[in-house]
């Protein structure tokens, strides 16, 4: 591989804006991508991957090259030197590799190896919060899981067509897709494309959606023509979902404190077909109560750790604190005990969370139970990226009893 000048200094802005700018790396990655119309898809492919993977494996690139956490230009140039030397790219004559030492930083790599904190590039609060969560055995085999980039899934949009009918559409466009066993919905893609200037999308044929992601709508059981509540709904991946499931038959009432997102749902809902969502605001605690015992169905996709979703938002490990995980499960105990109230008796509940740890999920739903004794657990269903391949996740279906 030769490395371009242009690609190279927008990873490495793109890192400053990352590290010492405190952006989120999709923002920013979108943000470089638009950089030089002229770019194609190859130019394109190198600037996203490798600012993620140098975000994903920052702190073992940092012990690697020496540069103490600090990510001054300098520094960030070394980081890049670490990131090529360990995928045998030939460094260029450039004034910033003039010293780079290509047989330490593969001594340096072979060496930290031992030690998991540092080798799977996490902090090491969570590296010590896996072990009591998971233990050691799970831990590890799920971190180093999550280290892998996230697949590139569709979900197809019933409304619109069938899974065949997109196949064959994104085909026409030079895109190929795999369908996924158990996963009725999804389809992934060959190679990672943007599949977002495509016919199929503009027509609302699929929408982007992790595979583990896809399974939460489906375990609400609904059915055409009930009344069900998203009670977290954000931009609506999983409202939309619940749409197509129920055939545009019934209602859905998609809520959230955000109001940006709800206004991204109801751009997402129109493309999708998708006709029977209402949105509405979180303004305060009455928002909620005023839909106390009035649905079929709930959905309380909870805020959490995302430590299920690390393979795709590798920039979190890092700006994710302690305290906030501690703080988290608080909010969690609150939001289902709150809108579990919104289903009638007989209805039912879902508590999913993109995190793979029980202390957000599991004992989450038994604290819950102790103190509700009108619900009752159905089933649930424990995802580790380490087993399915793809995000990792939680999910509780409950019912309201008499």
């Amino acid at each position: 591989m030769r490395l371009h000048r242009n690609l190279v200094f927008t990873v490495i802005d793109s890192l400053h804006a990352i590290f010492n700018e405190q952006e989120y790396a999709d923002k920013v990655v979108q943000k470089a991508l638009k950089k030089d119309s002229r770019w194609g898809a190859r130019d394109r492919k190198f600037v996203a991957e490798t600012i993620y993977e140098i975000v994903r494996w920052k702190r073992l690139y940092n012990e690697i090259a020496g540069t103490k956490d600090h990510y001054t230009r300098d520094n960030l140039w070394k980081l890049f030197a670490v990131w090529a030397v360990l995928r045998g790219i030939e460094l260029p004559e450039w004034k910033y590799f003039t010293e780079t030492p290509v047989r330490r930083i593969k001594g340096k790599f072979d060496e930290l190896q031992s030690q998991r904190a540092i080798a799977q590039s996490i902090p090491d609060w969570m590296d010590d919060l896996g072990i009591k969560e998971l233990g050691e055995e799970v831990w590890s085999k799920e971190i180093k899981a999550q280290n892998i980039p996230a697949s590139a899934i569709l979900r197809v949009n019933t409304l619109r067509g069938t899974k065949q009918q997109l196949q064959s559409l994104l085909a026409k466009d030079d895109i190929a897709t795999q369908p996924i066993k158990g996963y009725p919905y999804a389809l992934e893609l060959d190679e990672r494309k943007n599949v977002f200037t495509t016919a199929a999308f503009k027509s609302g044929l699929f929408e982007m959606q992790d595979a583990s992601s896809q399974l939460v709508a489906e375990f609400l059981e609904v059915a055409p023509g009930m009344r069900v509540v998203d009670t977290c709904a954000g931009a609506g991946g999983k409202t939309l979902h619940i749409a197509a499931l129920m055939e545009n038959k019934g209602s859905i009432i998609a809520t959230d404190i955000y109001g940006g997102k709800l206004m991204e749902l109801k751009k997402r809902a129109k493309r999708a077909g998708a006709f029977n969502i209402t949105t509405k605001k979180i303004e305060s605690t009455k928002t909620i109560k005023k839909l106390y015992n009035t649905a079929d169905r709930v959905l309380i996709d909870a805020p959490c750790s995302g430590l299920g979703v690390l393979k795709r938002n590798p920039d979190s490990k890092w700006k994710l604190q302690p305290e906030f995980f501690e703080n988290i499960k608080q909010v969690q105990a609150e939001i289902l005990d709150r809108y579990s109230k919104i289903v009638k008796t007989g209805g039912k509940v879902v508590y999913a969370t993109c995190s793979i740890f029980p202390s957000e999920n599991q004992q989450q739903v038994e604290f819950f139970l102790a103190n509700n004794p009108n619900f009752k657990l159905v089933k649930d269903n424990k995802i580790l990226a380490s087993e399915s391949g793809y995000d990792g996740f939680y999910m509780a279906l409950l019912e309201r009893v008499e």
